[in-house]
């Protein structure tokens, strides 16, 4: 089986899929989603959080258990641990394709998450034929900026001195939140032309409220609080406006630099509007942009089950526009 066997039959597959799916299947899905949430979820976790920045990990620490729990892999995909860092994705039926490979980077607020809490999708992905390296990078507020960012470039250089070994053909990143924020950040950290491609998922593109129409609306009760989101800013840096921290304020001939990027974004969400200004922004510097608003979603359906049709959408979104750049 070669690669255009693969992007055919990926892409004959999204066709289906994509015009079976009816909006007010998102809507059901995500209102069931946030009625399953615990009460008190998001006060809990912004709690942790500032405990943490005072020095007492206890709370986030059992977080970040409650969240590091390795899911069940499909058939056909194993997980081999490089180190305690790296773990790479492979599906047996392309042992023998050269694949591309996805550096992948969790969310979690900077905070929390591993490569456990990404594994669904990181396995999902590498279903469609993408080889997928997870990443886990240092956690704020005890390893604050640039630590994390610092792990996330080791591990881009990692994978692309690893094409040859790991028979892959190039290199995209990817990363949904938090980790779509370090995935541009890494990205802009390189060359032009390193990588082959960018997949964000609600990425975060200011580190800071932002004060749009989209974080007053959806600033609570949308699984993504704007109180909790505050709370990662300040755990994460006070360095708000470095491009690194928030890409929004990066000059235009960094943004200019970036591969082609594909955006996805929860509809009822705090982030939505800064993602759609990044991509704006990015469209008139000439990237290449592919953009879908996933209508009536929320945040989390790329790390935390509940909202199926949106994972896979995503899923077949992010597979095809890696295999065909």
């Amino acid at each position: 089986m070669n690669r255009s066997i693969i992007i055919i039959s990926l892409l004959f597959s999204f066709f289906i899929r994509l015009h079976a799916v009816d909006d007010s299947i998102y809507r059901d899905e995500a209102k069931r989603f946030l009625s399953s949430m615990p009460e008190n979820l998001q006060n809990i976790q912004t709690e942790a959080v500032r405990r943490a920045i005072a020095g007492d990990c206890k709370a986030l620490d059992a977080v970040r258990n409650s969240r590091n729990v390795p899911p069940e892999l499909p058939d056909g995909v194993s997980r081999i641990d490089i180190n305690d860092t790296l773990a790479l994705f492979r599906d047996s039926r392309y042992k023998d394709v050269v694949t591309p490979l996805l550096v992948y980077f969790h969310g979690g607020g900077w905070t929390f998450g591993s490569i456990n809490s990404c594994s669904r999708y990181c396995a999902a992905v590498a279903s469609s034929g993408v080889t997928v390296l997870a990443v886990n990078y240092r956690l704020a507020p005890e390893h604050g900026f640039p630590a994390g960012l610092d792990d996330c470039i080791y591990a881009a250089k990692v994978a692309i001195d690893s094409l040859g070994k790991w028979n892959c053909s190039s290199v995209a990143l990817g990363g949904d939140s938090s980790g779509g924020n370090l995935a541009i950040a890494t990205a802009m950290s390189f060359p032009a032309d390193t990588f082959s491609s960018i997949v964000l998922f609600y990425p975060v593109t200011k580190a800071f409220a932002d004060n749009s129409p989209g974080w007053e609306k959806y600033g609570s009760g949308y699984g993504l609080d704007s109180g909790l989101m505050l709370a990662f800013n300040d755990a994460y840096t006070t360095d708000v406006h470095n491009p690194l921290v928030s890409p929004a304020c990066a000059a235009d001939h960094l943004l200019s630099m970036l591969p082609p990027v594909l955006m996805i974004s929860a509809d009822h969400d705090i982030l939505k509007c800064q993602g759609n200004e990044f991509v704006m922004r990015l469209k008139e510097l000439a990237v290449e942009v592919e953009y879908r608003v996933i209508p009536s979603t929320v945040h989390l359906f790329i790390t935390v089950p509940g909202q199926p049709s949106a994972f896979r959408e995503s899923v077949e979104r992010s597979s095809r526009f890696i295999l065909s750049h």
